[in-house]
């Protein structure tokens, strides 16, 4: 469902009139009869001015719990209605989920946002990121072989350098710029493999998804099989963690987003339906079942960032990618959140 989530006000700390206990709890023993009499006729009305307001709250907004310094409430309010995102499943013949997040209110827009989906090509971020954090920036110099045989996926880069082999920054800038499959493998093989990988995502606190394959098997798993899956909201806090977070040094998080901002797949989905003025930080993912997926990091121009995870899928192995569906749902989010 589509819910805005937002960050309470801070409590107030005005005082309580004279003679009357904190939250109006009842009257100081000791006070007046006149004074008993005025605090009263205030308690009462405060009451009956009061009620049309409760009466009048929007179940659809929800708050979370309160955070130590709760953000000011967004700008724009998300309609509390599913209609608009409902029809575009409608349009495309698809299933879709999104989580998206205003890192400077807090707000959220939540649709499907904890259904499994597919990780698809997602997943070459964090094995790119579990490589950077478990070791030092010269590891990035060293020469990774490989074999013709191993290359048996989408591999526009890697297939050109079988049997010679690439370094660990190349792979990464194949893996997460271009998609390429082979360099998406041997990075997750080198992070351990997908119980690995699986493994550094419980350390970014994702207690969610999971790897269990390698590429391409992992963009084929039937739609109700979770193996290798993530929901939108586990997948936009893992993305957030690694692009905007501590997890990474400074040096390797900003080498992380030069790939992810110079990405070639994206073009016609998230940033397809955002202002051109935005960076979008994102990686891309698509496999059988009609699948598309994009997660992204945006920086509108003179505002703090966005984080966006919208994913897909159709109902039959063979159905086409709707990258439309990404982009007109990323227009949604970014006129009502952004």
């Amino acid at each position: 469902m589509v819910a805005l989530r937002i960050p309470p006000r801070r409590p107030s700390t005005a005082r309580p009139p004279p003679g009357l206990l904190p939250g109006g709890r009842g009257i100081v023993r000791g006070t007046s009869v006149a004074d008993r009499r005025r605090i009263t006729r205030r308690t009462l009305l405060a009451g009956v001015l009061a009620a049309p307001i409760a009466g009048c709250a929007n179940p659809a907004l929800r708050s979370p719990a309160s955070p130590p310094n709760p953000a000011p409430p967004p700008k724009t309010a998300i309609p509390p209605s599913t209609a608009p995102l409902e029809a575009l499943e409608r349009k495309y013949q698809a299933r879709l989920g999104i989580h998206a997040l205003d890192t400077k209110t807090g707000a959220t827009l939540d649709y499907r946002a904890d259904e499994r989906f597919a990780f698809c090509s997602t997943f070459k971020t964090f094995a790119a990121a579990a490589v950077l954090q478990n070791h030092s920036l010269s590891y990035l110099d060293t020469k990774i072989p490989y074999t013709p045989a191993e290359v048996n996926s989408f591999s526009p880069i890697t297939q050109h350098h079988a049997g010679a082999g690439m370094t660990v920054r190349q792979l990464c800038d194949a893996a997460i710029r271009y998609s390429d499959g082979t360099a998406g493998n041997l990075l997750m093989r080198e992070a351990g493999g997908p119980a690995g990988l699986t493994a550094y995502l419980r350390g970014l606190g994702d207690a969610t998804s999971r790897m269990d394959q390698y590429e391409p098997e992992l963009n084929r798993d039937p739609l109700d099989d979770p193996r290798d899956t993530t929901t939108p909201r586990a997948l936009a806090a893992d993305h957030r963690a690694v692009v905007l977070g501590t997890t990474l040094q400074p040096d390797q998080r900003a080498l992380l987003e030069d790939w992810l901002a110079r990405s070639t797949t994206g073009a016609q989905t998230i940033r397809a339906g955002v202002p051109a003025a935005w960076r979008v930080i994102g990686k891309t993912g698509h496999g059988d079942y009609g699948r598309v997926n994009d997660v992204a990091v945006l920086r509108p121009p003179g505002a703090p960032p966005l984080v966006f995870a919208i994913m897909s899928d159709r109902a039959a192995y063979d159905d086409e990618p709707r990258y439309a569906l990404i982009a007109e749902a990323a227009k949604y989010v970014a006129r009502t959140l952004g």
